[in-house]
């Protein structure tokens, strides 16, 4: 049985062996007993994934085409796919999990979002995104590419890039560069005020990157407290602790 590519979902499936060992092979550095494998696509990475011993596997996939090739061609995966949309799922195991996938490029940052969503259960994600994104979920204080997805990520989770992957492991061939990486829930997490004020100040203070931040704050915080120092840099120059000590200035 064949199945078709769709675009709307920002489908590209993983062909090369390789690439789908070395991500089994990063997932098994770590020790977990429940795994979901989000949007499986043709199976690529999933067949690798059923194989693992001692492991209550379940998988997301929203795509009716995908999900009948997977049960025909994978027959002990019936009984284990999710068929909605990751988006939308309710949390798959009740207790810890890890996630990996080669997430469907249109929706990963609303993936990564999940994720934090969930982040009491799952210690552990290995995933891959356009390349982009990867080195922006990885990015440190300073950089460019350092914005919203790195601080409110790292704020939980350690982020390590781990690899690239060129365009010819796919089909049909993305028109960019790949990464995977791997995120590890933090044993400890700075202090502040709550995640929801971490939130929208990490947002409020991202929106107008170029600016000092006492532009972007002004609402936020009394004008005594906008007369500080810190407030004269750039979002992109404040660390996870840098934000997470502001919550607790806040009006």
């Amino acid at each position: 049985m064949e199945y078709t590519l769709k675009k709307s979902l920002g489908q590209h499936f993983l062909k090369d062996e390789n690439i789908c060992r070395q991500i089994v092979d990063a997932l098994k550095q770590e020790s977990f007993s429940q795994l979901l494998e989000v949007g499986p696509g043709g199976g690529a990475l999933t067949k690798y994934l059923l194989q693992l011993p001692a492991i209550d596997f379940k998988a997301v996939e929203l795509d009716d085409e995908k999900v009948t090739y997977l049960e025909d061609t994978y027959p002990t995966i019936k009984g284990k796919i999710i068929h909605e949309s990751i988006l939308e799922v309710n949390q798959p195991f009740n207790e810890q999990f890890t996630v990996v996938g080669n997430f469907p490029y249109n929706i990963s940052s609303q993936i990564l979002f999940r994720i934090l969503e969930w982040k009491k259960q799952v210690p552990v994600m290995i995933g891959m995104f356009q390349k982009e994104v990867a080195e922006r979920i990885a990015s440190k204080s300073g950089n460019k590419e350092y914005g919203i997805l790195s601080v409110l990520v790292q704020a939980f989770y350690e982020v390590e890039y781990l690899f690239d992957v060129p365009q010819q492991a796919f089909n049909p061939p993305p028109k960019v560069m790949s990464g995977v990486i791997k995120l590890k829930r933090r044993e400890i997490v700075s202090e502040m005020k709550s995640e929801r004020a971490f939130f929208v100040l990490v947002k409020a203070a991202f929106n107008q990157r170029r600016k000092m931040l006492r532009n972007p704050l002004k609402g936020m915080f009394t004008p005594e407290v906008l007369q500080e120092a810190i407030f004269t840099k750039r979002a992109e120059q404040l660390t996870v602790a840098d934000f997470a000590a502001l919550t607790f200035r806040m009006k």
